[in-house]
């Protein structure tokens, strides 16, 4: 058993949907994730139908880390596993790069703050679901619950004192 984090790339596809709105020209939604296309250009379009426009956005590299196998317990422990992709607004045409892809929900609420990324969950293709039950299955260790106990309070630590003349100091105001 090695203690090394294992990674895979995963091709992604976007949609874009033009909508009638005064502050945004359009919405955007996480269509799939698709076995690596090396052939491919990052954002080239699959397809275009009137409003809608296909893109293949890209590769992204997910990593599991030996260390975080309780998130990936968690992911795949409601029998619904997601992938969580993460685009960022861009400068750049289309509007959007790909940020990020995890499988990681802990990760995700770290992003989640940034405020602006998109983030969309969409369910873990097969053959990705079953390499990161592989990985916890060789590196999960259970741990056990620890609650933490407090320190008791002391009463005489928290009681009002008079105020502590400092000696060689002039306690006059003027």
């Amino acid at each position: 058993m090695t203690g090394q984090a294992e990674r895979r790339g995963v091709g992604i596809t976007v949609e874009r949907q033009r909508i009638d709105n005064p502050w945004v020209d359009a919405r955007w939604r996480v269509t799939g994730a698709l076995p690596a296309l090396p052939d491919r250009a990052p954002w080239t379009v699959l397809a275009q139908d009137g409003e809608r426009t296909g893109y293949y956005a890209g590769v992204a590299e997910i990593v599991l880390h030996p260390g975080e196998t309780e998130n990936y317990v968690e992911n795949l422990k409601g029998g619904h596993p997601m992938l969580y992709v993460i685009l960022r607004r861009s400068a750049e045409d289309p509007g959007l790069r790909l940020l990020a892809v995890t499988v990681d929900p802990g990760e995700v609420d770290a992003h989640s703050d940034a405020g602006d990324d998109l983030i969309e969950a969409i369910p873990l293709p097969p053959d990705l679901a079953e390499w990161m039950r592989d990985f916890v299955a060789r590196h999960h260790t259970e741990r056990p619950f620890y609650k933490r106990q407090r320190d008791r309070a002391d009463p005489e630590a928290l009681a009002r004192r008079a105020p502590v003349a400092h000696p060689g100091k002039d306690q006059r105001h003027g």
